[in-house]
């Protein structure tokens, strides 16, 4: 049974596997960062949530830190009537703080996927 949102509540919409990975993660993991989500649904910003930086105001992610492993989920919150989940990972960076190349890149093409999705979908109004 689809869930109606309220009506402050923007809909959700996840790119690519990023939901799938997100289910992946551990139990906790998944419950602070759905509860991050949540927020961000509203119009606020999570404790948790930082801005992801590179592509700009608008894109934010969440870290997680549980067993000793790091946990990201990235979303945008640039399209006035929708949040994007652009993607959910466990940070395994060999550098220490710099994030992979290639989760990167994967931020910045699920963005302009998201970008296509919400036109197609919104119209082409963003904030």
């Amino acid at each position: 049974m689809r869930r109606v949102p309220a009506a402050d509540e923007k809909p959700l919409h996840w790119v690519g596997s990023a939901k799938r990975d997100f289910l992946n993660f551990p139990a906790a993991v998944k419950d602070d960062m759905g509860n991050a989500l949540g927020i961000a649904q509203f119009g606020g910003t999570a404790p948790t949530a930082k801005p992801w930086k590179g592509l700009g105001p608008g894109v934010l992610e969440i870290v997680e830190s549980h067993d000793g492993n790091a946990y990201r989920a990235v979303y945008t919150v640039r399209f006035e009537k929708a949040l994007y989940v652009l993607h959910a990972f466990q940070k395994k960076s060999p550098s220490g703080i710099r994030t992979a190349k290639r989760d990167v890149d994967l931020v910045e093409q699920r963005l302009k996927q998201a970008q296509r999705d919400y036109e197609e979908h919104y119209g082409k109004t963003t904030r």
